[in-house]
């Protein structure tokens, strides 16, 4: 991002997995790459597909070699309406009463099928923390070993009932 766009845009490309060849004196006939592309600034979007499509074009091209490309555009960025935001926090400040408390404003670049739904209605995708490492259970999401306490699911249900219960009496 630094190199071709605003730097202060938040941007990654990240390559998770590259594959070529099966002895460590021979060059590989042929290599895989695969990874994934997020970003917050939807127009940013098709910006990084022809960004790599360039790269990878320079890289074959100057060693006489061949590429296809297989770039999906699967989620767009999740982007919170501030006034559902807003409520959220206010209700979750009121429900929550752990140590941790309500986390401060944070972004991140998870893909969620919840980025489709906040373009048609305004809304909020919030985190829910159901870590407890007293029990054993503070791995993060994608550890082989991450589970959650499932009594935060009660704090959920709360802060869900909550919302509406503010939303419906600020919309009369």
């Amino acid at each position: 991002m630094s190199r071709n766009d605003d730097p202060l845009k938040a941007g990654v490309v990240t390559v998770g997995e590259f594959h070529a060849g099966r002895a460590h004196n021979v060059i590989a006939d042929t290599a895989e790459m695969s990874g994934t592309v997020r970003y917050f600034d939807p127009g940013l979007d098709g910006f990084f597909k022809a960004r790599v499509e360039q790269i990878i074009a320079g890289v074959c091209q100057s060693q006489d070699a061949s590429y296809s490309l297989d770039y999906w555009s699967l989620y767009p960025p999740v982007l919170n309406d501030r006034a559902i935001a807003q409520l959220v926090r206010s209700v979750a400040e009121t429900a929550v009463e752990t140590p941790a408390g309500v986390v401060p404003d944070c972004q991140t670049m998870g893909g969620e099928d919840m980025s489709f739904f906040l373009q048609e209605v305004p809304g909020c995708y919030f985190f829910l923390g159901s870590a407890n490492p007293d029990r054993g259970l503070g791995f993060p999401h994608h550890h082989p070993r991450f589970d959650f306490d499932e009594t935060a699911l009660s704090m959920g249900v709360e802060i869900f009932v909550r919302c509406v219960e503010k939303f419906l009496s600020t919309a009369s």
